[in-house]
């Protein structure tokens, strides 16, 4: 295998508001190291001040998505250097854990374009996202268990539970089993799965649906429908939809987005 050289985080803008983040490491299936999660956090700080940007594509290099933390070595955290074995595996955890953490509450929506195996942090990753689709070839597992860690890490134990359900989550953190990308759509983890050859395409596809919707509304939603997992009671969801509705209907695109609507036309937004 030819070994890609370059960053460990490839940044693209696949068109106007939309930006692709590839893991860049295809020789080690993407694997975790403290350049590419640096990298990866560096770029998720960027995009919290971008209002341009909407949609966020995150895909690997090659034949793999994130194999989840590199064996051969993760390295050093700048700042560690000194410090005890357990202080500075609490900061490893925690630069690792937090990048789901900025991804649920960043406003743009994440497409993960699953293109291999997502695997321990990489499967991470898949969870945080907002839409997850990936090719039939793709493979995931939980992993950490399996390794001698627990099976409860990098926010899994409180994600994958509300994607798949209580009981089937639970199987897969405590056996770190390999699944298909069949059983992840059959389970409800996968949105949709396609040929590999079509996950690009059938990505762009799904962002033109993305980007149909007004810059507010799209960032609401996300925000909305995460914090209903979350909230404890109908009424209270309720209030929080009843104050997205009347900001969205203060904004000039929304009017915008009717009126394309009825027209049957492409809308023209201005994030005003």
């Amino acid at each position: 295998m030819t070994v890609t050289a370059g960053p460990p985080l490839e940044v693209e803008t696949l068109r106007d508001g939309v930006v692709v983040l590839r893991l860049n490491r295809p020789a080690q299936l993407n694997a975790m190291t403290v350049e590419l999660v640096d990298a990866l956090h560096a770029e998720l700080d960027r995009l919290d001040g971008d209002t341009n940007c909407r949609v966020v594509v995150l895909t690997g290099a090659g034949r793999g998505f994130c194999s989840g933390l590199d064996l051969g070595g993760f390295g050093e955290v700048p700042g560690s250097e000194d410090l005890g074995a357990a202080q500075s595996t609490m900061i490893v955890q925690t630069r690792i854990a937090s990048l789901v953490q900025k991804i649920r509450r960043l406003p743009q929506v994440f497409v993960a374009a699953v293109n291999g195996a997502a695997a321990g942090g990489g499967l991470a990753l898949v969870l945080a996202c907002d839409i997850r689709i990936a090719s039939e070839d793709a493979v995931f597992a939980v992993s950490f268990i399996r390794v001698g860690f627990s099976g409860c890490d990098i926010g899994t134990s409180w994600m994958l539970p509300r994607l798949v359900g209580a009981g089937r989550a639970h199987e897969l953190m405590l056996t770190g089993r390999r699944f298909n990308a069949d059983e992840a759509l059959r389970i409800g983890l996968l949105a949709e799965v396609v040929a590999g050859k079509q996950l690009s395409t059938h990505v762009d596809n799904v962002v033109d649906s993305l980007l149909a919707a007004p810059p507010m509304s799209l960032a609401l939603t996300k925000r909305g429908m995460w914090l209903a997992l979350e909230i404890p009671s109908l009424d209270s969801a309720i209030e929080m939809e009843n104050r997205q509705q009347v900001l969205t209907s203060m904004t000039a695109d929304q009017p915008e987005a009717m009126q394309a609507f009825v027209e049957r036309r492409t809308p023209v937004y201005r994030n005003h």
